[in-house]
């Protein structure tokens, strides 16, 4: 599936290449978490034979991924990795391949005197082969927001009040870079692939069940390299009717976890008692997960996710407070 990637983004690529078309080719990979899209992008450069490529990103932490992907695998022995902490793009040898990593809060982010900053003058003076935009599930660019990318990674609130902007796709004309190819990387891609943002021939998708059917197909063959996955199993609940009229509440009719699970301003749950029932629907509803003691013990672990940090807070006393979870240990893994 990696070599697969490499295949047909190359060819569009080259298929649709702005001398040919006259505009910046895009392309997007839809790709699972563990597919490999860091090196799987630098297969791609090495085909594509480009020599400068830019990776932005809006999850600094992913640099080491990068950094070790490019510097620990004999096919890139030559090139060279740029960032803000190490290698200089002044310093680098131009006659060998480079990549530039860098993050879209210090890239977006300005001077002292309002320009851009000094050690990125060289990223907007280069005309890059590619500009790799990495975790772009967290990209919405827009100008009244570019006051938030200065700092370091952002909290939900701050992406909320990204999203609030009406724009959630990357905007070149606040990116004045220029580059013969964009490549888009994501795990969760939705909004942008709902929004009709790439065309079917523009994304390659390797989901969680393009995984399950390849290690099935694997059959009896030796040396399956999906065996050690573990099966998926995934499951639809119909919603008890009294929870389900919180939805219909909603001018679409449908079911919003985070508008379910939102707090007033004293942090506690606006759906309190909805919340309860749905709980206590969890623990006793026929083949609910939580609903017999064999399924709990098959659940002594679980990670559960809400998009506010007053949620969390808020759930875990409920959780508490109920007769079945209060057997647990519940953690608020934020703050």
């Amino acid at each position: 599936e990696q070599a697969h990637a490499v295949d047909i983004t190359s060819r569009y690529f080259k298929e649709n290449a702005q001398n040919k078309t006259g505009k910046t080719p895009h392309f997007l990979w839809n790709a699972k978490m563990r597919f490999g899209k860091t090196f799987t992008a630098y297969k791609l450069a090495e085909k594509m034979g480009w020599k400068k490529v830019l990776i932005l990103t809006f999850k600094p932490a992913v640099e080491n991924a990068w950094q070790e992907d490019l510097e620990n695998h004999k096919d890139f022995i030559d090139w060279q990795f740029i960032h803000k902490d190490g290698l200089s793009y002044d310093l680098a040898d131009k006659n060998r391949p480079i990549v530039w990593f860098a993050s879209f809060q210090d890239v977006l982010g300005k001077s002292p005197s309002g320009g851009i900053k000094a050690h990125n003058e060289d990223m907007h003076t280069t005309n890059w082969d590619c500009v790799i935009l990495d975790e772009y599930h967290f990209g919405a660019w827009r100008e009244n927001a570019k006051d938030l990318f200065d700092n370091g990674e952002i909290d939900e609130d701050e992406y909320d009040e990204i999203k609030k902007s009406g724009q959630d796709y990357y905007d070149e004309d606040l990116m004045p870079i220029t580059t013969s190819a964009y490549l888009y990387l994501s795990g969760t891609p939705f909004r942008a692939m709902g929004s009709g943002e790439f065309l079917e021939d523009q994304i390659f998708s390797w989901t969680y069940s393009d995984e399950q059917r390849a290690k099935e197909a694997w059959g009896d063959k030796p040396n399956n390299p999906y065996l050690e996955l573990p099966q998926m199993v995934l499951m639809t609940y119909q919603m008890p009717d009294e929870i389900r009229k919180v939805a219909l509440k909603g001018e679409f009719n449908e079911f919003d976890l985070n508008e379910f699970f939102a707090t007033d301003e004293k942090g506690d749950f606006i759906h309190e008692e909805e919340i309860k029932k749905f709980l206590h629907a969890l623990t006793t509803q026929e083949k609910y997960p939580f609903s017999t003691p064999e399924l709990r013990r098959e659940l002594s672990h679980t990670m559960w996710y809400l998009n506010r940090v007053a949620s969390v807070r808020a759930l875990k006393k409920l959780l508490e407070a109920d007769e079945v979870f209060g057997e647990y240990e519940v953690v608020a893994a934020v703050g």
